[in-house]
C-alpha cells in the first residue's frame, strides 16, 4: 500500500470525491496461483453435514396385560406425574398416557396439581390429606 497526494482536478457537478486530500492506493492483485488439482475454488467447497437424525420412537399403541399392571404398580408412586412422563417411562403413545392418568385420577391412586389446557400435572396422594 503507497500513500499518494491527489492534485485538485477540474470541477465537475456531482463528485462525491474531495478534491484535495490523502488517499491510500492499493496495490494490483496478483492473480492467484492455481492448485495442483487444477479445480480452483470447487475443490474447497463446504460440505454441509445432513445433522444429526432421531430415531424413530416404537411406543405401545395398545395397553398389554404387563404394561397395565406396570401402571397400576408404579405410577401412583411417582412424585410428578404427567403424559410425558409416562410416554418416557413406560414407553405408550400419548393418548394411552393421557387414559392412563384419567382412570387412575378416578381409581383415586393420584390427585390433580394443574389441568391448563392440554398440560396436565398430578401427583401421588399421599396420607396427610
Amino acid at each position: 500500500m503507497t500513500l499518494r497526494q491527489v492534485q485538485p482536478e477540474g470541477g465537475k457537478q456531482g463528485q462525491t470525491r474531495p478534491k484535495l486530500g490523502l488517499y491510500f492506493i492499493m496495490p494490483p492483485k496478483k492473480a492467484a496461483a492455481a492448485t495442483s488439482s487444477g479445480q480452483g475454488k470447487a475443490a474447497k467447497k463446504k460440505k454441509w453435514s445432513k445433522g444429526k437424525v432421531k430415531d424413530k420412537a416404537q411406543h405401545a399403541v395398545v395397553l398389554d396385560k404387563a404394561t397395565y399392571d406396570r401402571i397400576l404398580k408404579d405410577v401412583p408412586t411417582f412424585r410428578f406425574i404427567s403424559p410425558a412422563i409416562l410416554i418416557e417411562r413406560l414407553k405408550i403413545n400419548g393418548s394411552l398416557a393421557r387414559v392412563a392418568i384419567r382412570h387412575l385420577e378416578k381409581e383415586g391412586s393420584i390427585r390433580r396439581i394443574v389441568h391448563h389446557n392440554g398440560q396436565l400435572i398430578y401427583t401421588r396422594v399421599t396420607g396427610a390429606e
